[in-house]
């Protein structure tokens, strides 16, 4: 299938379920071309492959797996032309305290969150610098690496640590007319925090100002923008959209 003229091409991680999945329908809904994959595909995933044959590719790949994503991204740019910008948004977070946590468990939280997110942005960076038209790096932090959360310490690290990546990389790409930026969403229902009790998610809403958790269309809008002209002097910022709860 031939590239669309005018369109561009963005690398999103984890797009089968949650935020992935709702960015993707923005994007697709937006006219972008989109290369997607997760751990899994799901149905939400196939239906929107379905929907859209000819501006998004998917497949199950895990972030962990260098060859994968190597063969992934050629693949991609062959079909769609060289990556205009990526959205990180692949993670995982695994709950428990870190004297009790198995080390088998930080070491693929660092693996997915932080060495793969790497791994991906540096594969997406050399096509961005091939085509030489500039583009948008998106990082999905958390609001955890900024405020911490008891059980989360590892995770949160990694999203510190992804935030730290945002800030040196928008230095070194911003000649180049590429953004790098971290979105950082509030508390919302997700896979990662159904370890949560109903209490505890209780006490969220009730600290927030907007007196409820994050939804993902909170996020979807920011991200468009951010990946559109009227935002490219915005980098090297981590911008929260967590209904208050960090004032």
């Amino acid at each position: 299938m031939e590239k669309r003229p005018g369109s561009k091409h963005l690398i999103l991680s984890g797009g089968s379920r949650g935020l992935g999945l709702a960015l993707l329908n923005k994007l697709l809904d937006e006219g972008y071309q989109v290369s997607t994959f997760a751990r899994s595909m799901t149905p939400s995933l196939q239906d929107c492959l379905n929907a859209f044959p000819d501006s998004c590719r998917g497949e199950s790949l895990d972030i962990q797996d260098a060859e994968g994503l190597r063969r992934f991204c050629q693949e991609s740019v062959s079909r769609f032309g060289e990556i205009y910008g990526v959205i990180n948004n692949s993670a995982i977070a695994i709950d428990g305290v870190l004297a009790t946590l198995p080390e088998i468990e930080i070491a693929r939280m660092l693996s997915v969150n932080l060495e793969g997110v790497i791994r991906l942005t540096r594969l997406a960076v050399r096509s961005m610098l091939k085509a030489n038209q500039g583009g948008r790096i998106l990082n999905i932090s958390s609001i955890i690496g900024t405020r911490g959360y008891n059980g989360l310490a590892v995770y949160s690290a990694t999203k510190a640590g992804l935030d730290g990546f945002t800030r040196s990389l928008a230095r070194e790409l911003g000649r180049m007319q590429i953004s790098v930026n971290s979105i950082a969403p509030g508390y919302f229902p997700t896979d990662m925090s159904g370890t949560l009790s109903s209490s505890q998610m209780g006490q969220i809403v009730r600290r927030t100002p907007m007196n409820r958790l994050a939804r993902f269309e909170d996020i979807a809008p920011l991200a468009l923008f951010l990946l559109s002209p009227s935002a490219e002097f915005i980098t090297g910022q981590t911008i929260l959209v967590d209904g208050g709860i960090s004032c």
